[in-house]
């Protein structure tokens, strides 16, 4: 007689490069923007995003974000992927991921004198974004999820493909 065993709980979970998950959101984002914008100028800020803290440069030089933007585009764009646990509930917990993660989106913001999109993808859902900054021609029919204060930033969350649809006028100076 043989013994037949499930072995399958006692393999490990393959390790997730958290770094290359984050790299490979930053492009797709990128790339999303490029298509919607008709444009090849935005893409990954070198360092992902630290380049203006940790580099003295000249503020013509200095990049803010995640992704480096044209140059008459109003926002600074912080990329966040994975955080699969956290959801609309974290935004009252005062240790959340999400909170600090609009916190670094609100200080990059202020530095460059640039609102903030804060994009953030969990596995198998649509990306959203958090933004102060009320995108034009939507509602809550049209895909505003949540709109209110975050501590004591006011913020606006929707899906990234609702806020697309924006006016490309609502994106430039």
């Amino acid at each position: 007689m043989k013994d037949v065993f499930d072995v399958t709980p006692l393999k490990k979970k393959k390790k997730v490069n958290s770094r290359a998950k984050g790299n490979r959101f930053e492009n797709k984002v990128a790339k999303m923007l490029n298509e919607r914008f008709e444009t090849d100028e935005f893409c990954r800020s070198p360092g992902s995003g630290a380049f203006a803290t940790t580099h003295k440069l000249p503020k013509h030089l200095q990049l803010y974000g995640d992704l480096i933007t044209p140059e008459k585009f109003r926002f600074v764009i912080e990329c966040k992927k994975g955080y699969n646990s956290e959801g609309i509930s974290e935004l009252l917990n005062p240790k959340s991921n999400t909170l600090s993660m609009i916190a670094q989106a609100s200080r990059d913001s202020r530095k460059a004198n640039k609102k903030f999109l804060l994009i953030v993808g969990q596995d198998r859902k649509d990306p959203i974004v958090f933004t102060e900054d009320k995108p034009t021609q939507i509602s809550s029919s049209a895909g505003l999820l949540f709109e209110g204060y975050v501590e004591e930033t006011k913020v606006y969350i929707l899906r990234l493909e609702n806020l697309l649809k924006s006016p490309t006028s609502h994106f430039f100076h």
